[in-house]
């Protein structure tokens, strides 16, 4: 399956559910309490971070999507924190606002990366289920997507309500499913359950076979537009109706802390429907994503740029030979991440020391190097008959070898131009002895504030003098 980074910015969201913050203490430890056969902790920092519903909006608005999150919490510092850090990133938020009643606190003692204790700060809230139908009912303007995230801790009470709500409506409904009475999500476009909540309700699945079958029945009997279970290390399983199981498979490099993996699933997941993704497409997303987080300590949201970054050697493009789609998809990411693109172009078609001395002085401009190739028929038309010696593909194998190459790309025109107007490097690199106004595509580089560099030629390295050479013995 072929994964491509979905336009978040005009993908909307909207996530109702249990908002709760996940406080940190970190500090280290050295010796036993004389009080008790525990560690002491000197705790040297606190850290706040969203959690519940909550990290589920987080995960949206890092992707670049906006986000809009409707949920319960008390009048207290926890609520006012989770406000602030929320509001920084540009998620939305509609609190109902219960006074005397606690926010739902998640507190991690943690040392060394390790953590030695949690501690729970909750009480099951009064919520108005009236006010708060009325403020998603609010809110559904311009939503492609509504995600019911659910834990169980009481600010989602009518559910069959919002989701006909939205239904009504033509937006998708997803949730993330809690509890051993699933009927509540009845007419959901698609529920997200672990395995282990799956099989609460249709018992245990002893081979995947068995689970289709007690999938198919689930979603028969709620109405539901799909079914997607998330299986730890066995990955996930999508299924849908009269469609086969869609099985993918655990992405994860490392695992390091399960904590909010479903939130980051739903959120890849609704955000990628919402900016039109095909749901089999949004799900191998959410599957990418959940394989980052899981690396991470604690509750964390997933960035635009690791997204992509994970799709790029998802399509092999971290390094070497590329198309232009996989070209400027790699180029985006390497520009989010604060880097500067070199380009050079040229036939290559014998590699000797002097293109390899060229090719390390250009990648010493900036961070990336994208060398551009001509095909066999521009350099026949550029050198005459007899050449290249060498194909394209043999060539660009070649040059993506080298250390200083980055991504290596063919083009067909005598000159790059067309590729310059395409990939805007920061700085066009040519080697030779000629000013910078006679470089091709000086104009355009120039044109929208890009440098360009001509480098010195190494003495005595000429293709076409070793050809000669060969020739003449």
């Amino acid at each position: 399956m072929k994964l491509s980074m979905p336009r978040f910015d005009q993908a909307a969201v909207l996530v109702v559910g249990d908002v709760m913050l996940d406080r940190y203490w970190h500090g280290g430890t050295s010796r036993i309490s004389p009080e008790a056969p525990v560690p002491v902790v000197k705790v040297e920092q606190i850290e706040d971070r969203p959690g519940g519903a909550a990290n589920v909006a987080l995960n949206i608005a890092a992707l670049g999507a906006p986000a809009v999150l409707i949920g319960v919490t008390g009048q207290d510092e926890a609520a006012d924190s989770l406000s602030n850090s929320l509001h920084a990133v540009g998620v939305k938020t509609l609190f109902q606002c219960i006074k005397d009643q606690p926010t739902i606190v998640k507190l991690r003692v943690m040392s060394r990366h390790q953590q030695l204790l949690r501690m729970d700060f909750e009480e099951p809230f009064r919520t108005n289920n009236a006010a708060l139908a009325a403020s998603v009912e609010a809110q559904l303007e311009g939503i492609k997507v509504l995600i019911l995230s659910d834990y169980g801790k009481g600010a989602l009470q009518n559910h069959q309500v919002l989701v006909q709500m939205a239904r009504s409506k033509g937006i998708a409904v997803l949730a993330d499913p809690k509890g051993k009475d699933f009927s509540i999500y009845r007419g959901a476009s698609l529920i997200t359950p672990n395995l282990s909540e799956f099989e609460a309700i249709v018992g245990p699945c002893h081979d995947e076979a068995e689970l289709v079958a007690k999938g198919a029945a689930l979603m028969a009997e709620l109405e539901l537009g799909a079914l997607l279970v998330t299986r730890g290390e066995h990955g996930m399983t999508l299924l849908r109706p009269q469609l086969p199981a869609l099985h993918l498979p655990a992405r994860a490099r490392e695992v390091f802390d399960v904590t909010g993996a479903g939130d980051t699933v739903i959120s890849t997941l609704a955000a990628s429907l919402a900016a039109g993704e095909e749901l089999p497409h949004a799900v191998a997303l959410a599957n990418l994503a959940a394989g980052i987080v899981v690396g991470k300590l604690g509750t964390a949201a997933i960035s635009a740029p690791e997204l992509r970054r994970a799709i790029q050697r998802e399509a092999g493009s971290e390094r070497g030979v590329l198309s232009l789609d996989q070209l400027l998809l790699a180029i985006e990411d390497a520009r989010a991440h604060g880097e500067k693109i070199v380009f050079t172009n040229g036939c290559f078609d014998i590699l000797h020391a002097g293109h390899v001395t060229y090719l390390e002085q250009a990648r010493a401009q900036g961070d990336r190097l994208v060398l551009a190739v001509n095909d066999d028929a521009s350099v026949s038309r550029l050198k005459g008959p007899g050449r290249p010696i060498n194909s394209v593909d043999r060539r660009m194998a070649v040059l993506a070898g080298l250390g200083a190459v980055d991504w290596v790309v063919s083009f067909g025109e005598d000159t790059p131009e067309n590729l310059l107007h395409a990939v805007k490097p920061d700085v066009l690199v040519k080697g030779g002895d000629y000013g910078i106004e006679q470089v091709v595509g000086a104009d355009i580089v120039t044109a929208y504030g890009g440098e360009v560099r001509v480098l010195g030629l190494v003495e005595n390295s000429s293709t076409t003098a070793i050809v000669e050479k060969i020739r003449s013995r």
